[in-house]
């Protein structure tokens, strides 16, 4: 972003004098929390192909990679490679995470699948209403739709 494109809201947090002063020496202004959030947000790209990567690999209960996986194992993988450690289980995941609505989700962000307030499993959404992640028995990491309403979304900080 240039310095011309921060000056409408340099403006409304610094004033109109400070704002194009700031714009015309090529200055910039610091906004408490955006570089964590954008480090998360860079984090979160990485994780989400990471899991991609591993399309194919089958589903372990317990595994954790790097050739086998169950779901919590697959995010704990993705992440963890991405440079962020994170706790073993699905239910330890959720309350590990900042929890976001749904309009604000992002591919990244873990998705919970919950049923009477249990979560049981566990994904990475990758956009428009899909996640990687590693089903069940028998099957193996994939990207599919989510198929309930049932479920939340927690973004890893």
């Amino acid at each position: 972003m240039t310095a011309l494109n921060r000056v409408p809201s340099l403006m409304a947090r610094a004033g109109t004098a400070s704002a194009l002063t700031l714009a015309a020496v090529g200055g910039t202004i610091a906004v408490p929390g955006a570089a964590s959030e954008a480090a998360a947000a860079g984090l979160a790209t990485k994780a989400l192909h990471i899991a991609a990567s591993k399309k194919g690999s089958p589903y372990q209960w317990g595994a954790i990679g790097p050739n086998r996986f169950d779901c919590s194992g697959l995010t704990l993988y993705s992440f963890k490679k991405a440079g962020k450690k994170l706790p073993r289980t699905a239910d330890q995941q959720y309350n590990h995470t900042r929890h976001v609505s749904a309009k604000s989700r992002r591919a990244g962000d873990l998705v919970f699948f919950h049923s009477g307030g249990y979560v049981y499993h566990v994904g990475i959404y990758a956009g428009k209403g899909k996640i990687w992640h590693a089903p069940k028995t028998g099957d193996v990491v994939r990207l599919q739709k989510i198929w309930t309403r049932s479920v939340s979304y927690g973004r890893v900080r």
